[in-house]
């Protein structure tokens, strides 16, 4: 796979903009590990490998398990997550989806049973600007390094 562009060089204000509200997203009192699952997931489901790749890596950084990391696709089918990750993995992939979802109650109900009601905005938030990473890197086809 080839990369079309670099979309860094190509218009460095708007990755400035997009970089400034990662930096505020993460300070927005969400847990850093649900952060990177939700950001893992969404990933997963675009099928962005660089962004699969760097997630995962941040992951075990911050000390998750192979376990965990290796089955956040399935993390309906194990016993390794919160009660709140998964109201959060299951609201990220409502949401990441939305075109076939239109994000259902059921989600929605489950999301409030453990967020309040601006953590359900800020994970939102983080939902929506791990997708634009996810279709830049797709779309533009970041490249992984060896």
């Amino acid at each position: 796979m080839t990369q079309r562009l670099d979309f860094y060089k190509a218009s460095p204000d708007a990755m400035k903009a997009l970089i400034a509200l990662d930096v505020a997203v993460g300070k927005l009192g969400l847990e850093p590990a649900l952060l990177d699952l939700v950001k893992l997931r969404a990933s997963q489901i675009n099928g962005c490998a660089f962004c699969i790749e760097l997630h995962a890596s941040d992951l075990r950084k911050k000390g998750d398990s192979e376990r965990r990391i290796q089955t956040v696709s399935v993390w309906n089918d194990t016993p390794f997550f919160t009660p709140r990750e998964r109201a959060g993995l299951a609201w990220t992939e409502a949401v990441t989806r939305v075109a076939d979802t239109h994000v259902p109650d059921a989600d929605y109900e489950g999301l409030l049973a453990y967020f309040t009601e601006a953590e359900c905005v800020n994970l939102t938030l983080a939902i929506g600007l791990i997708n634009s990473w996810n279709r830049l890197s797709v779309g533009f086809r970041k490249t992984l390094t060896a």
